[in-house]
């Protein structure tokens, strides 16, 4: 009986771990390359996001807009309120260039996409702009828009396979550069 409870018990807390607090993930598909390979396994916080709100250059697991049974994984680019253009391969945040040295090549527009070359979208409430790493070989809010932040899972915060490449994932940005751009956006929207 007591290794019954036991069971019971581990099995009970495994469950509500999974259900509320973290969530393991498998990358698949070159979207997130070089950052993130086809094979690895990845930890999901789902508790982030419920302390804090999403900041720009967060990796996030969702459920893709076009399918719900399917979760992608991408790169927070644009926040609510954030002006977003993409204009000769590259990225403009609020008019200004976002720097990014975690991207594999340059950035794209999708004919008949979301976005357009050289004009700019703003992100609207409770929305987010997520793109891959791996930008022609990504379906991201270029093509389908911004994503609910109701339809993230969580943060991608710990890599643990392969071995060899186990550790915690960083957001790239700069606190200081988030920070700027946070502040830029809620001073638009105020005066807005």
């Amino acid at each position: 009986m007591d290794i019954l409870e036991t069971i019971v018990f581990i099995g009970s807390l495994f469950i509500v771990v999974y259900l509320f607090v973290l969530q393991p993930n498998q990358v698949k598909g070159a979207s997130m390359e070089p950052s993130f390979h086809t094979g690895e396994y990845i930890l999901t916080s789902k508790a982030t996001y419920r302390f804090r709100s999403p900041q720009r250059g967060d990796v996030v697991v969702f459920k893709s807009p076009k399918n719900p049974d399917i979760e992608y994984i991408k790169r927070i680019i644009g926040l609510p309120g954030d002006k977003i253009m993409i204009k000769n391969s590259e990225v403009y945040v609020n008019d200004k260039l976002l720097q990014e040295n975690y991207i594999a090549d340059k950035t794209n527009v999708w004919e008949g996409g979301y976005i357009k070359n050289g004009e700019p979208v703003t992100i609207p409430a409770d929305e987010i702009f997520v793109m891959g790493d791996n930008r022609p070989r990504s379906s991201d809010s270029r093509e389908f828009g911004p994503v609910p932040v109701g339809g993230v899972i969580g943060q991608v915060f710990y890599r643990y396979f392969p071995a060899n490449k186990m550790g915690k994932i960083n957001n790239p940005l700069p606190e200081n550069l988030r920070s700027f751009l946070q502040n830029l956006t809620h001073f638009r929207q105020q005066f807005a």
